[in-house]
């Protein structure tokens, strides 16, 4: 098999030619279509996420299909489609993960983090963290679903009953749950990079309700903010912008430092949140959301050999919408 290999923290992509992987007991093999790249792997990259398996194959938004199977694994069959997320494993046996709550896990696996993932021609998952996945619908637009959209799924979730929603930073995620929220009826306003406006009318052909410089206030009061952008100076522009009662939800798994700002901003019984991973309930309802609506994906594709070249696309604001790598291109 193929891969490109995060040696070390800071490091460029090293392309290595390795071992095709043997599943092991409830283990699939999988032989990828796609797998989205997510500021997440820039994160464990920059080493701003610490201790990563290392050397590490990143990626954890994989398409592709069931090429090996390893013993006990009865639900799925050799050539299905099949999608891993960001949650690999979890225990099953800690506080957490009985109470339905295993993206909290005091021991959990996290794929391209602390096992192997996409970036790869072939890559190995636990079969009980895998999901099936629809014929029609091509697989690099799935492959984004797998991570951007299960955190957007989830982060607007937990804002709640809510009619008005702010999406501060407009890129995978937000390009996905503002369509979901559109389908559910609700008013969303898209707040971008100030002077991107290219940003702006990408989420403006979305449907959103307006979109803005993320420095401007909203031109409505906000039952719910939704932070993707790991800007934690959005956290005190979000609050101010939120109704009584309502919600401020960090999507990222990282965030710069949250600056200083006053009680007034949180009083008022004004909610702030953070999202942890996701739990395979989330994926189920969420890819039965997305199968049943086909979302309007923009994807910018590169072959396996260009990772580090998409990597770079993203941090620098290039992509709009979801960059993919295809390995069997």
């Amino acid at each position: 098999m193929s891969a490109m290999v995060l040696e070390e923290p800071g490091a460029q992509l090293v392309f290595q030619s390795l071992d095709l992987p043997i599943p092991g007991k409830n283990e699939i093999r999988i032989l990828i279509e796609a797998c989205g790249v997510c500021r997440t792997d820039l994160h464990i990259m920059d080493g701003e996420l610490i201790h990563p398996r290392l050397p590490l194959i990143l990626g954890h938004e994989i398409v592709g299909r069931v090429d090996a199977l390893g013993i006990e694994v009865t639900n799925f069959y050799l050539g299905q489609r099949v999608g891993v997320p960001w949650l690999g494993h979890s225990c099953g046996r800690c506080a957490y993960c009985q109470t339905a709550r295993e993206n909290l896990c005091d021991d959990p696996l996290f794929t391209g983090y602390t096992r192997d993932g996409g970036y790869a021609t072939h890559t190995i998952a636990d079969a009980s963290y895998s999901f099936p996945l629809p014929e029609n619908i091509a697989p690099e637009n799935l492959a984004p679903l797998l991570c951007a959209g299960l955190i957007g799924w989830r982060t607007l979730k937990l804002a709640g009953d809510v009619r008005t929603i702010g999406i501060y930073g407009f890129g995978a995620a937000a390009h996905i749950v503002a369509q979901v929220a559109l389908h559910k009826g609700m008013r969303v306003h898209a707040f971008v990079r100030p002077g991107d406006d290219a940003a702006v009318q990408f989420a403006l052909s979305l449907g959103v309700t307006t979109a803005q410089d993320s420095n401007q206030p909203p031109p409505e009061f906000l039952d719910a903010a939704l932070i993707f952008a790991p800007v934690g100076s959005l956290v005190p522009i979000a609050l101010a912008a939120t109704k009584k009662g309502g919600s401020v939800i960090c999507g990222g798994i990282h965030m710069s430092e949250i600056p200083a700002f006053d009680y007034a901003l949180l009083w008022e019984e004004r909610k702030l949140l953070s999202v942890a991973n996701l739990t395979r309930q989330d994926a189920e309802e969420f890819l039965a959301f997305a199968e049943k609506y086909h979302f309007d994906m923009r994807i910018t594709r590169y072959p396996l050999l260009k990772a580090n070249e998409a990597t770079q696309d993203l941090r620098a604001g290039r992509i709009q919408g979801a960059a993919v790598l295809m390995p069997q291109i």
